[in-house]
């Protein structure tokens, strides 16, 4: 599953290919991709994107226009960049964003397709897709504390809410137990 790491090096990669660049069209091949109907996906057609950012595990396209595209790849969602225009290719297809200069498409491997796009317009609508975990990153000693003792979790259930705390899954929590040699129960 795509974590915080994972959506950072993404974010990474594709900002200089779609940052200032009008998404021409977002084909959608799976209709479970899509899980907002208004407004309407043609809203975001011919909108440059002004910026890409990460919101827990999901990543945010920033449209012209107060418009938001909010993906989430869930467990088994991937990101591919492909020539402009080309097919989405094969069954794992959800669906793809077409840009002048190339297309990023959105494949899941699982058959239980639970990746999701979402269209929202303003701040209002973007926060509320937004769980409001602590981003680990920017957090203090005191703030992260405050946070994992919030709740009577175990310690893996808590760093996994994304109520508690934004972008950390499953596999990231195991490594920071692992490192802190801390059993995922207690």
């Amino acid at each position: 599953m795509p974590e915080l790491p994972d959506i950072a090096a993404y974010l990474h990669a594709l900002s200089p290919r779609v940052i200032g660049e009008p998404l021409q069209q977002v084909r959608v091949a799976s209709p479970f991709f899509v899980r907002t109907f208004q407004p309407p996906l043609t809203e975001a057609e011919g909108r440059p994107v002004e910026a890409l950012r990460r919101m827990g595990k999901r990543i945010v396209f920033a449209l012209e226009g107060d418009l938001f595209l909010v993906l989430h790849l869930m467990i088994a969602g991937r990101l591919h960049w492909r020539e402009a225009g080309g097919t989405l290719g094969g069954r794992n297809a959800l669906g793809a964003f077409d840009f002048p200069r190339g297309s990023l498409v959105v494949t899941e491997a699982s058959p239980k397709k639970r990746a999701s796009l979402h269209l929202v317009r303003g701040q209002e609508g973007l926060r509320a897709l937004d769980p409001g975990g602590l981003e680990v990153l920017d957090a203090t000693l005191e703030e992260f504390r405050a946070a994992l003792t919030r709740s009577n979790h175990t310690v893996k259930r808590a760093l996994t809410d994304p109520r508690l705390f934004s972008g950390i899954g499953n596999a990231y929590s195991d490594e920071i137990l692992h490192r802190a040699r801390l059993s995922p129960v207690r």
